[in-house]
C-alpha cells in the first residue's frame, strides 16, 4: 500500500516501553511525527532519538507529539528510551505489522547483504488523523529539523 499525503493515516495500537497500549486514535486533535526507525542502539537511530528528544519542547509547544516505532521488544524500548532520556513513546512493532500498513517495510541491502526490514521513514499526521507530510529513507543527522521547519510551515 503506499500511503499519500491527504490520505486518512493507518490506525494502530501498539505498545509502548511500559507495556502500555497506545493507539493512533489517542492523539486525535494533536499533530502527530510518527517515525520509523530499524533499531534501538543502532548509530543512525541512536542520532535520530536525540535530535527528537532536543527539539521535543518546540514540538509541544506546537500541540505536536512525537511517537517512534520499531521491531525492538518492549524491553529494549525500555532500555533505549531511559538510557536516552526520551521524554516521547516508543512502540514495539515486533511483527512489522504497522510499518508494513505505512509501506515502510521492505527489502533492505546493507553490507551487501540483503534482507527485510524497517525503513527509516516519518510521517506528519495532522489532527484529523489525515497524513500532512511524508519523508522516505531519511537521513537522521539534518531530518529533525526539516520535520520542525515544515510542521510550522503546515500550521501556518
Amino acid at each position: 500500500m503506499s500511503l499519500t499525503v491527504g490520505a486518512i493515516a493507518p490506525p494502530f495500537e501498539l505498545p509502548d516501553a511500559t507495556g502500555q497500549i497506545v493507539r493512533l486514535a489517542d492523539f486525535q486533535g494533536r499533530w502527530v511525527i510518527l517515525y520509523f526507525y530499524p533499531r534501538d542502539n543502532t548509530p543512525g537511530c541512536t542520532k535520530e532519538a536525540c535530535a527528537y528528544r532536543d527539539v521535543n519542547p518546540a514540538l509541544e509547544e506546537r500541540n505536536a507529539v512525537v511517537l517512534g516505532i520499531s521491531p525492538d521488544s518492549v524491553a529494549s524500548h525500555a532500555k533505549f528510551q531511559q538510557k536516552l532520556n526520551l521524554p516521547f513513546p516508543l512502540l514495539a512493532d515486533v511483527d512489522a505489522g504497522v510499518a508494513q500498513a505505512y509501506g515502510s517495510y521492505g527489502p533492505k541491502k546493507f553490507m551487501g547483504k540483503e534482507s527485510f526490514g524497517v525503513y527509516r521513514d516519518t510521517f506528519i499526521i495532522d489532527p484529523t488523523g489525515k497524513i500532512a507530510a511524508i519523508y522516505r529513507r531519511v537521513k537522521p543527522e539534518a531530518h529533525v529539523a526539516q520535520v520542525l521547519a515544515d510542521l510550522e510551515r503546515l500550521q501556518g
